[in-house]
C-alpha cells in the first residue's frame, strides 16, 4: 500500500486496436545514418519484395554532393564494377557509385507481441506488427567486381595462346546414368542447405512502389494506423480481467523455447514423451533404456494408462527376455544403416544382436568370445550388443542385468507363450544362418533347470544350509565327540588325518549350489576348520598341546612374509587361495593342518609388517568381503620402499590412478626425478593397467 501511494497514477489513457493494416504492416530497420542525414534526405530509388519469405530490397541514393563523399573512391568503384564501358546491364550508368542495396533479414520470428503505437488527443491506438525486418547493405557488386576482373585476366590468357593451342582436342566423353533416387536420399536432400537457397532463389521478386514521408498516399494510409470506430463491438479484445489483458500484451514466448538448445538425444523430456502417441512414447523409452521390467514402464507412463494397450504396443518395439522386455534389434539398428564400429550393414547386426537376445533366453551367463566366434563380428559390436543388456562379471562372463520377472510371468501367460513361440522362430532362423552345434542350442545344466532360470537369493541360501545342518545336527555331534575322544588319546595331536579336516574353499561361481552334505557339515559354522567362537589359536578338536602353537605360528609367519615379499599387494581372498594351495603342498602331519582361522591369518599379516589400505571401492562394486580387503607389505627394506609408500597412500584416496598422476606424486613426495623404469618398477610392484588407468593388484572390477 505504502507503494502505491508513492506512485499515484496521473492520467488515465484509453486504448484502442486498429485492424485496417492488420498482416500488412512491417518495422524496417534501418543501419545507423550520420545525424545530418534524416528521412527526407533519403531517395528511395525502387523496392522489391518476395512475400513468402518476408524478404525486401530496397535501393537508395547516395547524395554524390555531399562533402562528406569521395568522388574519386566513387569513380573507382563504377570503373571495378561495371568497366569502361556503360549500356543497359551497368550497375552505374554515372561511371560514379551514387546508390546502394540495402537487403532485408528477419529480426524476430515472432512478433506477435510487437505493435505500432500512435498517441494522438489523449488515445493510444494499436496495430500488431505482421513483420520486423532489419535492412543491411548489400555488396553483391563487389562479386560483380570480381566476375568482371577474372573475365579480362581468361580474355587476357586467350590472347597470347597461338591459334593452334585454341582449338579444342577431341576427349573421350564417360556416359553415366544416375540411380534411382530413394527415400531417404530425397529427404536428405531436401534438406539440404543448397536445396533451401535454390528453392528461396526460385521465388520470384514483386516491384513496389515507393511513395515518401510527405507524399499523400503515405498521409492516406497512415490515417488507417488509428481504430477506425471508437465503440465497444470495435475493441471486444481489450474489455478483458486485468491478467488477460496482460498476457495479449505478453503472451508466453515461443522463440525463447525455440533457443534453448537442444537436449542430447538420449535425454528424454518426460512433459514432451507424454504429448506423443503411446505407441511412440513405448518406442522413444524402450531405444533410450533397451531393457526395462514391464512395472517400471507402466510407471513412467502415467497413471492411468491402459495395460492391455501398452502390452499391445510394448511387443511391437520389444522381446520377452527373462521375464523383462528388451527392445527389438531392428528398432536400434534400423535399415540401411550401419556399423559406426566395422561398418557391418544392419541386417548383420540384427542377427548378431538376436543370438545374444536368445542365448539370455536360455541361460543368465553368456560368454563374449562364444557370440564372437559364432557371429563372426567384431569385438567393438559384441560389446556394444553385450552392454545393452547384460553385466560383466570377472571371470564369469556377461550376466543379464535384471532378475527374472516372476510376477509377469504368472500375470501374462498368454504373453510369455506368444512371446516363447516367437523365440522358437528366431530359433530356427539362427540356426540356419550360424550352422549352430548342439552345444549351443542345449543350456548349461539343462536337466536342473526349468522353464525360466532359478534365482535363489543369498538369504534363502542360508536358511536351506541352516534347515539341512539342523536335520544333521545330531551325527554331526557324534562325529566331532569321537574326534576329541581320539585326539586326547593320541599324543602326538598334530599329526591328524588331513581327510578329516577341510580347508574353506569359496565357491567358483554363483551357479553352484551350497553343499551341505553330512560329509561337508564339519565346517558349518567355522572358519577355515575353526568356530568363530573359540580362541584364534584353538584347533579344531581342542586346544593345540604345548609347543604346537609356536610352530603354527612361526609356519604361518613364515608363509605370509615369502608371499608379500613376493606379490607386495594381497586381498584377503587371494591370500586365502594361496594358502590353500601352500596347504596342498604340504605333506600329511604337518602343523598348518591344525586349523588356522580368518582372524588368525589377518593378524599374522599385521605382524609381518604390513598395513591394511582401505582402498575406495566404488558404490556399486559387485566384490564379496574378502576382495574389499587389501593389505599391502609397507617395509620391504629395499630402496623402493618410500616410493611404494607414497603409491599406496595414494591408493587409499583414489580407487583408480592414471600414470602421469603417480608419477608427478612421486616426483613431489621423493624430492626427486625418477625415470621411466623407476616408476614401473614400483607400479609392477604393487598395481595393475585396465583400459588406461591402474588399479592396486586384485581390485579391478569391470
Amino acid at each position: 500500500m505504502a507503494n502505491e501511494e508513492d506512485d499515484p497514477i496521473i492520467q488515465e489513457i484509453d486504448v484502442f486496436l486498429a485492424r485496417s493494416l492488420l498482416e500488412k504492416l512491417y518495422l524496417f530497420q534501418y543501419p545507423i545514418r550520420p545525424a545530418s542525414m534524416t528521412y527526407d534526405d533519403v531517395t528511395h530509388l525502387s523496392a522489391k519484395i518476395k512475400p513468402k519469405q518476408q524478404k525486401v530490397e530496397l535501393e537508395m541514393a547516395i547524395d554524390t554532393l555531399n562533402p562528406n563523399y569521395c568522388r574519386s573512391k566513387g569513380e573507382q568503384i563504377a570503373l571495378n564494377v561495371d568497366g569502361t564501358c556503360t549500356d543497359e546491364t551497368s550497375t552505374y550508368s554515372s561511371k560514379l557509385m551514387d546508390k546502394q542495396t540495402f537487403c532485408s533479414s528477419q529480426a524476430a520470428s515472432n512478433v506477435s507481441r510487437y505493435a505500432a503505437a500512435v498517441y494522438k488527443k489523449g488515445e493510444l491506438h494499436l496495430t500488431p506488427l505482421h513483420g520486423i525486418l532489419q535492412l543491411r547493405p548489400s555488396f553483391t557488386y563487389l562479386d560483380k567486381a570480381d566476375a568482371k576482373h577474372r573475365e579480362r585476366e581468361a580474355a587476357n590468357e586467350g590472347g597470347d595462346s597461338s591459334q593452334d593451342e585454341a582449338e579444342d582436342d577431341v576427349k573421350q566423353i564417360t556416359v553415366r546414368f544416375s540411380r534411382p533416387e530413394t527415400e531417404q536420399a530425397r529427404q536428405r536432400r531436401v534438406q539440404s542447405y543448397e536445396f533451401l537457397q535454390k528453392r528461396q532463389a526460385e521465388e520470384h521478386w514483386v516491384h513496389l512502389h515507393y511513395y515518401g514521408l510527405k507524399d499523400s498516399r503515405s498521409e492516406h494510409e497512415r490515417q488507417y494506423l488509428f481504430s477506425q470506430g471508437h465503440g465497444l463491438a470495435e475493441n471486444t479484445e481489450l474489455i478483458k480481467s486485468p491478467s488477460e489483458y496482460l498476457m495479449m500484451l505478453m503472451p508466453p514466448s515461443v522463440e525463447e523455447e525455440n533457443d534453448k538448445p537442444m537436449a542430447p538425444s538420449n535425454v528424454l523430456s518426460m512433459a514432451q514423451l507424454r504429448t506423443l502417441p503411446l505407441a511412440d512414447q513405448i518406442k522413444i523409452l524402450m531405444k533410450n533404456v533397451k531393457v526395462m521390467p514391464f512395472a517400471n514402464l507402466m510407471s513412467l507412463l502415467g497413471s492411468g494408462t491402459d495395460s492391455t494397450a501398452v502390452l499391445r504396443c510394448i511387443q511391437q518395439v520389444a522381446m520377452l527376455v527373462q521375464g523383462n522386455w528388451v527392445v527389438k534389434s531392428d528398432v536400434l539398428y534400423p535399415k540401411d544403416t550401419s556399423s559406426p564400429h566395422s561398418g557391418v550393414p544392419a541386417e548383420v547386426l540384427c542377427r548378431g544382436r538376436d543370438f545374444v537376445m536368445w542365448k539370455f533366453t536360455q541361460d543368465r551367463w553368456v560368454v563374449r568370445k562364444e557370440v564372437a566366434a559364432v557371429t563372426k563380428l567384431c569385438p567393438e559390436d559384441v560389446k556394444d550388443f553385450l552392454e545393452h543388456m547384460s553385466v560383466a562379471r570377472i571371470n564369469k562372463g556377461w550376466e543379464f542385468m535384471l532378475p527374472y520377472d516372476e510376477d509377469f510371468v504368472k500375470k501374462h501367460p498368454d504373453i510369455v507363450q506368444r512371446q516363447h513361440m516367437l523365440w522358437m522362430g528366431i530359433q530356427a532362423k539362427l540356426e540356419k544362418v550360424y550352422n549352430l552345434l548342439k552345444e549351443h542350442l542345449t543350456p548349461k545344466k539343462q536337466e536342473a533347470q526349468s522353464a525360466h532360470p532359478l534365482l535363489v537369493s543369498g538369504e534363502q541360501r542360508v536358511n536351506m544350509a541352516k534347515a539341512k545342518v539342523k536335520q544333521n545336527y545330531g551325527q554331526l555331534e557324534k562325529e566331532f565327540q569321537k574326534q576329541k575322544a581320539e585326539m586326547k588319546s593320541n599324543d602326538t595331536s598334530a599329526k591328524m588325518d588331513v581327510s578329516n579336516i577341510r580347508i574353506k574353499e569359496e565357491p567358483v561361481s554363483d551357479e553352484e549350489p551350497m553343499d551341505t552334505s553330512a560329509y561337508e557339515g564339519m565346517n558349518n559354522g567355522i572358519v577355515n576348520g575353526l568356530h568363530p567362537e573359540e580362541d584364534s589359536t584353538d584347533s579344531l578338536n581342542g586346544h593345540l598341546p604345548g609347543g604346537c602353537i609356536d610352530r603354527v605360528a612361526q609356519e604361518l609367519k613364515a608363509f605370509v612374509s615369502s608371499t608379500f615379499k613376493k606379490q607386495f599387494v594381497l586381498t584377503l581372498s587371494e591370500l586365502k587361495r594361496l594358502f590353500n594351495l601352500h596347504l596342498a603342498s604340504l605333506p600329511p602331519g604337518h602343523t598348518l593342518f591344525s586349523g588356522i582361522s580368518d582372524k588368525m591369518l589377518q593378524d599374522m599379516v599385521l605382524d609381518t609388517g604390513c598395513k591394511q589400505i582401505l582402498v575406495p571401492f566404488p558404490p556399486q562394486t559387485a566384490a564379496s568381503p574378502d576382495e574389499l580387503k587389501v593389505y599391502a607389505l609397507w617395509e620391504a627394506g629395499d630402496t623402493y620402499d618410500q616410493h611404494r609408500q607414497v603409491l599406496l597412500e595414494i591408493f587409499s584416496k583414489n580407487y583408480r590412478v592414471r600414470r602421469n598422476v603417480i608419477q608427478n606424486q612421486l616426483s613431489q613426495e621423493c624430492g626427486e626425478d625418477l625415470n621411466k623404469q623407476e616408476v614401473d618398477r614400483v607400479l609392477k610392484d604393487c598395481c595393475v593397467s585396465y583400459g588406461g588407468m591402474w588399479y592396486l593388484k586384485g581390485t579391478v572390477q569391470s
